[in-house]
């Protein structure tokens, strides 16, 4: 079975290496969380996979916790601004 290519791998790619660089603020925990839900299962984009995984043992942190934070987050805070200009949509493809 052959890896398959996921359609937003280069936007992702580059905001997992920005996670890297910037370590663990509110808004990259959710973004973590949010990558973790769109991969999980995915045939392919195993770099992200892995990197997603280190980024959890880094921050020492399992799944279980970074969903629990993310969810305090997003229930006291808007963590996803939207600019004005936009209309409000989420992206959990």
């Amino acid at each position: 079975m052959t890896d398959q290519q996921h359609p937003l791998y280069s936007s992702d790619r580059k905001i997992v290496d920005k996670i890297f660089q910037q370590g663990p603020t509110d808004y990259n925990l959710a973004e973590l969380a949010r990558l973790k839900i769109r991969y999980n299962g995915f045939p392919g984009a195993r770099d992200i996979q892995a990197d997603l995984e280190k980024l959890l043992q880094q921050w020492e942190l399992t799944e279980a916790e970074l969903y629990q934070k993310t969810r305090q987050l997003h229930a006291n805070s808007r963590i996803y601004q939207v600019s004005s200009n936009k209309k409000e949509e989420e992206d959990w493809s």
